[in-house]
This record gives C-alpha cells, sequence and structure tokens, in this order.
C-alpha cells in the first residue's frame, strides 16, 4: 500500500516519546494514544495509529485506488502492445511467411504477458504468482518443520476440549447459539481453502467475520450487549484455538525476523538501569520485588496462549502488577507518567519470546472493540509505545553522551550502578538476593571479629587492674602493719559478786508458793 507507509507509522508513533530533560524520564501524552483520526479509540501501531475501524476504512481505501491505477497500467500497456502489433503488420507485409509466423508468435507471448499483468491486479485474483511460489515455499517449510507428535496430541487435546466449552456455552443461547454455531462451521470451512492469501487478507476475512456475527446477535436476535460481548469472547476463542497453528507467525511474513531484531536488540541494552529510565519502583521492597517478578512471569507467558483475548489477558495482568509496584513504593498511586517507564523496563528485564509475532497476531485477529477500548486496549497500545521506544532508543533517551552510549552498547564498558543495583537486569532475582545475603554475613563476620577483639582487650584491662589494686593493698599493708593491742582488763561476769559497784540489784531468788 503506497499511501500509507511504515514510515509514516514510525514518525507518528515516535512523535508519542517525548522526552523531558528536566525530568529526565519518558512522557506520553494520552491524548495521543488515541487514533490519529480523532474518533476516539485507541491507536495500534499495526494500524499506523489508526483504530481498527478507521483502519479498514483506510485499507480499503488504498487498496482499491491501488486496484484501479493497477488496471489503468495494464490497460495503457495492453494498448501499446495493440498499436505497436497493428504498425508492425502494416510494414511488414511483405516479409515472408516464415518470419510472419514468428512475428505472430512474439506479439502473442507479449499479448499473454500483458493479459497476466491485468488478472494479476484485479481484485478476484489477489493471489498471484507470488503468493503462489511463497504457498509452495510455506508447504516445504512446513514440510521441514512438523512439529513433533506429542505437540500435535497436546493441540488436538486443547482443541477438543475448548470445543466442548463452545458447544455447551452455545447451547444455552438456544436458536441464537445455533446460528452462531453454523456461522463458525461456515467461516473454518472457508479459511480451510484460503490457506494462500497473505495474512492481511485472512485478517480481514476474520475481521468481518467477527463484525458479521454481532451484528446478526443484536439486529436478528435481539441479543443484550453485554451478552453479545460475551458471545463474540467465545466465538474468539473456538475460532482462533484451531485457526492458530495456521495465522501465528506465518512464514509468508517478517515476523520471526523482526522476533530475532527485537530479541537481539533488548539483549544489547541489558545494562539500562532503572535510574536511567527514571522507574519509579525500589526492588529492595520485598513486596515490590514481587510485584515485578510477576509482572516479568505475566508478559512472558503471553507467548503460551492461543487466544488473542488471553494473550491480552496477560498484557494487562502484568500492567496491574506494575501499577501496584508503582503505588506500594510511591505509596500513592501511580500516574501513566510512571507507568510506561516502567513497562519499558519490565519488558528489556524480562525479554519475553517472540514479542513482535505476539502483537502481530493480537493486532490482526483480535476481536477489535477490545484493542479500540478499555483498560485491554489501553494497556496493549502502551506496550507497543514500549517496543518502538525500545527500538529507537538512544543516547539522548537515557540523558548518556553518544561515546558512552556506544561504549554501553559494545560492551566495552558497563554503567556505574548503585549498591541497590549491582547486578544486570537478567539477573535472576534469586541470584540477588543469595549474593545481598552473602554480602550481609560478611559485614556481620567483620562486626563479629570487632567485638570479639573488643571483648578480649576488656578482660585484659580487667586483670591488669586487679593485679595492680593487689599490689598496692600489699604495699600498703606492708608500710603499714596492723597491730591489735590487747584488752586492759577483762569483762565481769553479770552473776559475779560486784564489789565495786553496789548500786545493781541483787541476784534473784527462788520462791516456793504453796499450793
Amino acid at each position: 500500500m503506497s499511501s500509507l507507509r511504515v514510515s509514516e507509522f514510525l514518525a507518528f508513533f515516535l512523535r508519542k516519546m517525548n522526552l523531558k530533560s528536566e525530568r529526565r524520564g519518558i512522557h506520553v501524552d494520552q491524548s495521543e494514544l488515541l487514533c490519529k483520526k480523532g474518533c476516539g479509540y485507541y491507536g495500534n501501531p499495526a494500524w499506523q495509529g489508526f483504530c481498527s475501524k478507521c483502519w479498514r476504512e483506510e485499507y480499503h481505501k488504498a487498496r482499491q485506488k491501488q486496484i484501479q491505477e493497477d488496471w489503468e497500467l495494464a490497460e495503457r500497456l495492453q494498448r501499446e502492445e495493440e498499436e505497436a502489433y497493428a504498425s508492425s503488420q502494416s510494414t511488414q507485409g511483405a516479409q515472408s511467411l516464415t518470419f510472419s509466423k514468428f512475428e505472430e508468435k512474439k506479439t502473442n507471448e507479449k499479448t499473454r504477458k500483458v493479459t497476466t499483468v491485468k488478472k494479476f491486479f484485479t481484485a478476484s485474483s489477489r493471489a498471484g504468482a507470488k503468493k503462489a511460489l511463497a504457498g509452495k515455499l510455506k508447504a516445504e517449510i512446513q514440510e521441514a518443520k512438523a512439529p513433533s507428535p506429542a505437540i500435535h496430541r497436546q493441540a488436538s487435546i486443547e482443541t477438543d476440549r475448548v470445543s466442548k466449552e463452545f458447544i455447551e456455552f452455545i447451547r444455552t443461547y438456544q436458536k441464537p447459539g445455533q446460528d452462531i454455531y453454523k456461522q463458525c462451521k461456515l467461516f473454518l470451512d472457508t479459511m480451510s481453502h484460503k490457506r494462500d492469501l497473505s495474512i492481511e487478507e485472512q485478517s480481514e476475512c476474520a475481521q468481518d467475520f467477527y463484525q458479521n456475527v454481532a451484528d446478526r446477535l443484536q439486529t436478528r436476535w435481539k441479543v443484550p450487549p453485554e451478552k453479545v460481548e460475551k458471545a463474540m469472547d467465545e466465538v474468539e476463542k473456538y475460532i482462533m484455538t484451531r485457526q492458530y497453528k495456521y495465522v501465528f507467525c506465518p512464514e509468508t511474513t517478517d515476523d520471526e525476523k523482526k522476533d530475532l531484531a527485537v530479541q537481539k536488540r533488548i539483549r544489547a541494552l541489558h545494562w539500562v538501569t532503572p535510574q536511567m529510565l527514571c522507574v519509579p519502583v525500589s526492588e529492595e521492597i520485598p513486596e515490590v520485588s514481587d510485584m515485578v517478578v510477576k509482572a516479568i512471569t505475566d508478559i512472558i507467558e503471553m507467548d503460551s496462549k492461543r487466544v488473542p483475548r488471553d494473550k491480552l489477558a496477560c498484557i494487562t495482568k502484568c500492567s496491574k502488577h506494575i501499577f501496584n509496584a508503582i503505588k506500594i513504593t510511591k505509596n500513592e498511586p501511580a500516574s501513566a507518567d510512571d507507568f510506561l517507564p516502567t513497562l519499558i523496563y519490565i519488558v528489556l528485564k524480562g525479554n519475553p519470546p517472540r514479542l513482535q509475532s505476539n502483537i502481530q497476531y493480537i493486532t490482526r485477529f483480535c476481536n477489535p472493540s477490545r484493542l479500540m477500548t478499555g483498560e485491554d486496549g489501553y494497556y496493549f497500545t502502551n506496550l507497543c509505545c514500549a517496543v518502538a521506544f525500545i527500538e529507537k532508543l538512544d543516547a539522548q533517551s537515557l540523558n548518556l553522551s553518544q561515546e558512552d552510549f556506544d561504549r554501553f552498547m559494545t560492551g566495552q564498558t558497563s554503567p556505574k550502578k548503585q549498591e541497590s543495583d549491582t547486578f544486570s537486569p537478567d539477573v535472576c532475582l534469586g541470584v540477588k538476593q543469595m549474593c545481598k545475603s552473602l554480602d550481609l554475613l560478611s559485614q556481620l563476620n567483620e562486626r563479629q571479629e570487632r567485638i570479639v577483639s573488643e571483648a578480649k582487650k576488656l578482660e585484659k584491662d580487667l586483670i591488669d587492674w586487679t593485679d595492680g589494686i593487689t599490689k598496692e593493698v600489699e604495699d600498703i599493708v606492708e608500710k603499714y602493719p596492723l597491730e591489735i593491742k590487747p584488752k586492759s582488763q577483762a569483762l565481769a561476769a553479770i552473776d559475779s559478786e560486784n564489789v565495786e559497784n553496789d548500786k545493781l540489784p541483787p541476784p534473784l531468788q527462788p520462791q516456793v508458793y504453796a499450793g
């Protein structure tokens, strides 16, 4: 599509990344996350800043314009060939029969080529020679990369489980449920004959199917909006569980190449610290550290899900853990300016597998209403912002000099980190905590050795003080010996006769009383 180029999308999306030097952080105006057409829904990078509805309108306009231009080009080429053929016939009438047959063969060959070009650009023949070749290559690659029987069995078990759950669900809708099941089976049968279509065209078929089913439930069966939304979730689950192996990261796209590029980019940025991104999260707090681990687990778990809605749920859970971590650290509700830098840090720290493929899969086959509104759409849009920021991250984004940035990227040196962030972001938190505990034990051992040394010194001082006091006492006793003089007179007994003191009472005399 010539009118909507990827470069335009990147320019639009990166305008959302305003780096405020006075704040040393990443600031995103939340209004710029919305559709650039001004409809009020959330935009999406894969839709070049448009929401799902506006993107489809623009896509149809651009495609019709391209088809018209290509048709006009093919007609012009055909007219030129016909004029050249008529001119050659009038000037070469006298030539030999052999030469005439040669020219006729040549002209017929040219005419056939022009007709082929016209057919290639018509709306009814979307799968051209290039797509046919891609289809053959895809079949060969799939045959060469055939998954193991265990994987086939696991996928079959999950498909059977989802099918049973879907049948049980639509029974509650009675006649509308029967119509839903009929439409789903028809869609799956149709898609099985359209494997040679491009992934964009298959995505368009899925989006049209979602819209048609929702419209039928609302207009024909008068189903309430809340039940329509629930039914569409089950339809998406049933359809995409069966289509997953055909439409997730297909070989006809460059999704795998983008995955490897993003993964390599994140590994090269392993040295980026939370301080460089102004992440308002302190992993020294145990509760915050647990939230960070849960957020990383959720964003990694996204790749194991098969349904776009389930992948979106992983992104939402990850984002909520981030908000909780910020709230605990700051002791106040988190803002959008706090959320995006932390999400970028989580992505850098987790390095989720097949990140671009998962984003593209959600964009192409998720129910568009989920991406256009609600918390799922908001968190998904921010994740796309984070990935775009990582892909274009430079020295200015981190407030570094270009020289330092280049040395960090090449691994010549690493930034000086605070003691609380001694380890690189990709080190296991358990290993990090173990090393901190060993460091604490080392400090405690040093303190214990100092205490033992001071105690021994105190004991020696007490012994020396006791010996000194004992010697001083002995010296004094030796210099001033203690003399005990005997008493001059003996003490008088109480009952003895006292001739000198007649004032004492007489001794008691026993008395006898008559009975």
